[in-house]
């Protein structure tokens, strides 16, 4: 899915891709996320971490009636205080988006995919 916006200038699309990359920056850089896996990884076994390029997998941007959402599926440490954590990583990311595309966004839903320890 791309989003398209319209300014004055013209218009401007921003593809998946460039959402996931700024998206999954700002969530890996909070305390507490070891990184992104994709959204069907539910079981321990085949549920690996994403690198850089394939955040795409593990971040899904959609239209809804309140306006562009963003999925997140993380992975977690084991020992942190996982509501603290999460609206950090909601906060940040909203932040980002809006800050670089610059435009709003309705909602930033986490869903924790894994807890593992932290190596």
């Amino acid at each position: 899915m791309n989003i398209n916006q319209k300014n004055e200038y013209g218009s401007i699309d921003i593809s998946m891709e460039t959402i996931a990359s700024v998206a999954g920056r700002a969530a890996t850089e909070c305390y507490g996320v070891i990184g992104l896996t994709s959204k069907g990884s539910l079981s321990h076994a085949i549920s690996e971490l994403l690198n850089i390029e394939d955040y795409v997998k593990g971040v899904y941007a959609h239209k809804s009636k309140k306006g562009y959402e963003v999925d997140l599926y993380l992975v977690c440490a084991n020992g942190v205080k996982l509501p603290e954590i999460l609206s950090e990583v909601q906060k940040k990311v909203k932040y980002d988006l809006e800050r670089t595309f610059e435009m709003k966004f309705a909602a930033v839903n986490v869903f924790v995919q894994d807890i593992r320890e932290n190596s």
